[in-house]
């Protein structure tokens, strides 16, 4: 609708409203109804009627309980009862409604829920049964791949677009509809055992009965998942309350340090703690051959050059604005404002790596980084241990190794994977390189913990919520030499964000079934 008209018409709706206020009938009530207003500017309900008026507001239900009622609640006795393989249906049926309320609950998990967030709706749901009883109706034995295939990549997955979240859906579904649901020996969540035959209130006299208490085991993910989604709630707050505050530039009482000389003080210690930039010339003339290794090497050194330019380019022409010696620019304040407020500015990122990092942290790790880089630039010999996360592109240095094993036995690089050891050992206990390979450190994981003594996966200790990895030994093997069962394949992200920050997936063992590692949404990450 045209916002500049319904705001038009709200206002002569309050004249009206005020007009009719005395003097109508007693029973006299208007009702309006309103959807969320996507942004501030479009906030116009008239302030008169919003403070006469009892507001009423209808949100979604929260937490598994409140779901799985309302995802039966689409169903009725004459649903359970019109299909003539009835026991089949209501399982299946039941399965589904629990299915659909995890999948747009495990929401609030943020991106260790999904990598992306999806619109699943009732819709999905209804559609999904009408499929199961037409299916039913038409073949003999109950076709579980079929369906699952239906709700999971079409109904459910026609949603889905990112790779990792497909996997995730699938497994769900893998989980919850298969031959053993007849039996009576499915277990929906822990504590939770899938209904026997039943009619319509009864299912929802089990759901009071037996759901056991909302907790992120009924997602099958681990209780570290609640916190780490409630801090970073809470953080996202304290973040607005601080960008609310006034931005006064005047020296207080007893003459406080004034916004101006904070930043000031900042920008001072960063352009000088900032080094000169690579020399690619001098570099590439140290070079005699270039190794994949070597490309990598010089291709992040110009990467590094380009951010630290921008960053010496910004801070001195803010420099220059502060001492009264450029006029300020809009862009100036911004980077201004990023300083005082402890956040990386807008310019440094779009020529940066992903980080979820404060400005603090994020300078000092860029500083590692340079000198990570200048150690390895010195000689061109690779590291003992390389720390995988200071790269602008670890996809890069992770495709070199499988060239350079490539080239020395002569492989086609088409037919070549990455195959991952987790040693025992920590970065310092490193002196040499291996044969071939590199030896990585300074991932996390998030969702589990990696075992070093049993060398397998395990669930996590209690508030132990991105637990270290040991040193990682990378190594190239051809496709298809290696083994996958007793594997969980799992995904490496730069950072917490995980989505786009994707970077490449490595093989972990594990003793239980790797699903369970996909519902907990298991990954490794660079940085924390």
């Amino acid at each position: 609708q045209n916002i500049h008209l319904v705001s038009k018409w709200l206002g002569s709706l309050e004249k009206k409203l005020e007009q009719h206020s005395e003097g109508s009938h007693k029973d006299f009530r208007v009702f309006i109804s309103a959807e969320p207003a996507p942004s501030p500017d479009s906030h116009i309900i008239p302030q008169g009627i919003l403070e006469n008026s009892i507001k009423i507001t209808n949100e979604a239900p929260t937490g598994m309980h409140a779901n799985l009622h309302k995802a039966l609640d689409n169903f009725n006795q004459d649903t359970l009862e019109m299909c003539t393989r009835e026991h089949e249906f209501k399982s299946i049926l039941f399965a589904l409604c629990y299915f659909h309320a995890v999948v747009a609950e495990r929401r609030k998990f943020g991106p260790q829920g999904w990598n992306r967030p999806y619109p699943f709706n009732t819709g999905d749901l209804t559609i999904s049964v009408n499929v199961l009883y037409n299916y039913l109706e038409a073949s003999s034995k109950v076709p579980y791949d079929d369906l699952r295939y239906l709700f999971g990549e079409i109904m459910y997955g026609g949603h889905i677009t990112d790779d990792w979240d497909r996997r995730l859906c699938r497994t769900y579904l893998e989980e919850f509809i298969k031959p053993e649901m007849l039996e009576g020996e499915l277990l929906l969540a822990p504590g939770f055992p899938l209904p026997g035959n039943m009619d319509y209130n009864a299912y929802h006299q089990y759901i009071d009965d037996a759901l056991p208490p909302e907790s992120p085991y009924l997602y099958g993910l681990h209780p570290n998942a609640e916190i780490g989604f409630l801090t970073q709630t809470s953080e996202k707050l304290f973040r607005m309350v601080l960008e609310m505050q006034p931005r006064d530039t005047s020296t207080g009482e007893g003459g406080a340090v004034t916004r101006e000389e904070t930043v000031k003080a900042l920008l001072e210690e960063m352009l000088e703690k900032l080094v000169d930039e690579f020399n690619i010339a001098e570099l590439m003339a140290k070079v005699e051959e270039r190794t994949p290794y070597i490309v990598v090497a010089l291709q992040e050194c110009e990467r590094m050059n380009m951010l630290t330019s921008e960053i010496k380019r910004s801070l001195q022409e803010l420099d220059l604005g502060l001492k009264g010696e450029l006029t300020i620019t809009s862009e100036m304040e911004n980077l201004q404002n990023a300083l005082f407020m402890d956040m990386v500015p807008e310019s440094w990122i779009k020529r940066a790596y992903p980080s979820t990092a404060s400005l603090g942290t994020w300078f000092a790790d860029l500083l590692t980084r340079i000198k990570e880089l200048e150690a390895w630039t010195a000689d061109f010999s690779l590291p003992s241990a390389v720390w995988l996360a200071g790269f602008f592109n670890p996809q890069s240095f992770l495709t070199a190794i499988m060239q350079s094993t490539a080239r020395k036995n002569k492989w086609p690089l088409d037919k070549m994977t990455l195959q991952c050891d987790v040693t025992k050992k920590n970065r310092e206990d490193f002196a040499s390189l291996p044969r071939e390979g590199a030896y990585v450190h300074g991932l996390f994981m998030e969702g589990a913990r990696w075992d070093a003594q049993t060398g397998i996966i395990t669930d996590a200790r209690l508030k132990e919520l991105t637990p270290a990895m040991p040193v990682i030994f990378i190594k190239a093997v051809p496709a298809g030499k290696h083994d996958v069962r007793g594997l969980y394949p799992c995904p490496v992200y730069k950072t917490r964000q995980r989505g786009p920050t994707y970077v490449w997936t490595f093989n972990l063992k594990t003793r239980e079934n790797p699903s369970k590692w996909v519902l907990a949404g298991v990954a490794l990450l660079l940085q924390i």
